[in-house]
């Protein structure tokens, strides 16, 4: 039986292979389509990513360790009527040690200049999915907490006492992409 978590909620993973699967709805007639796009940051104990490679999105796919897959951008959320949008799978036993928090982030492309907010979403959530048996663990929704937003801390997956843990975070920022890379990463991005 999988877990409806609240805001700021933290579970044990105990798994090594799972799924983070991110899905989300555009509400009709806001004249674009939604491009929501999921990344994670694998980040070290100054929260920060180890190097560019370590900030998984569609266009890093893979990490260097080979603990992270990112499954394929979907532009419109439409990949799926009833299921994730977008994957990300992880591989916790592959994990470079120097990576103490593995956070995931979702924004909505081109924000500002097709005037989306997270106020025209429904039912986005994140979840965790045991890839061993493709049974949900626990799951997520935002709800209806974010109205101006254009990128929200979903979630983090941490190392605390040598075991893995979820928190549901959360945390919505009026800002893109680019903002959240500047907060963890202090050098340039080429891709």
């Amino acid at each position: 039986m999988a877990i409806n978590l609240q805001k700021g909620q933290r579970i044990d993973i105990g798994l090594s292979r799972i799924s983070v699967g991110l899905g989300w709805h555009p509400n009709e007639g806001t004249g674009y389509d939604f491009d929501l796009d999921a990344s994670a940051f694998m980040i070290d104990e100054n929260r920060l990513i180890l190097q560019e490679e370590y900030f998984i999105f569609y266009g890093n796919t893979d990490s260097p360790d080979g603990a992270l897959h990112h499954t394929g951008d979907d532009p419109t959320g439409g990949n799926s009527a009833v299921g994730d949008d977008e994957v990300i799978q992880v591989d916790l036993s592959k994990v470079n040690p120097k990576v103490k928090e593995i956070l995931f982030v979702v924004t909505i492309h081109d924000a500002f200049n097709r005037k989306q907010n997270y106020g025209q979403v429904r039912d986005s959530y994140i979840r965790i999915v045991d890839d061993v048996n493709g049974q949900e663990i626990a799951k997520y929704e935002l709800g209806e907490d974010f109205s101006i937003e254009t990128g929200v801390e979903f979630g983090r997956l941490y190392v605390k006492d040598g075991k893995w843990k979820f928190e549901a975070s959360g945390k919505g920022y009026k800002e893109d992409l680019a903002f959240f890379l500047s907060k963890y990463f202090k050098g340039q991005i080429i891709k």
